[in-house]
């Protein structure tokens, strides 16, 4: 059986829950053509096959990583990848949660892509999308 996004939320303890399930809410809003599914052992939404943004239980808590975020130029977003063009933030509690940020980061979301879904074809090599 495949696990859901809800059944991840629900396996985890109740602050990191509701963090969870309040991220998930707010990001099914801000991407209603995103396809969501657990990749990885974790929730991620999908644009056209293309990761987009996910988050997962972590030692420091709860990170929420955009894919292509490096290049959103938001200072909220504060945790960069080494490799790629990810970005992260942490949450340990449900109010960290700014919400206008995190609308905002989805809408660039939605324009700001780096194409995740051929990087294997490209042999690791990232390119923009649009």
């Amino acid at each position: 059986m495949e696990k859901t996004i809800p059944q991840y939320n629900s396996a985890l303890d109740s602050t990191d829950q509701a963090i969870c399930d309040t991220l998930s809410k707010i990001i099914d809003s801000g991407l209603p053509k995103a396809e969501s599914k657990i990749w990885h052992s974790h929730p991620v939404w999908f644009l056209d096959g293309n990761p987009i943004v996910g988050y997962s239980k972590q030692k420091k808590g709860i990170r929420l990583m955009f894919w292509s975020g490096a290049d959103f130029e938001e200072e909220g977003l504060n945790v960069r990848g080494a490799k790629f063009k990810d970005a992260s933030v942490f949450y340990n509690d449900p109010s960290e949660i700014d919400e206008k940020a995190l609308k905002r980061w989805l809408m660039k979301s939605k324009e700001i892509q780096w194409d995740y879904k051929n990087i294997v074809k490209r042999k690791g090599k990232l390119e923009r999308i649009g």
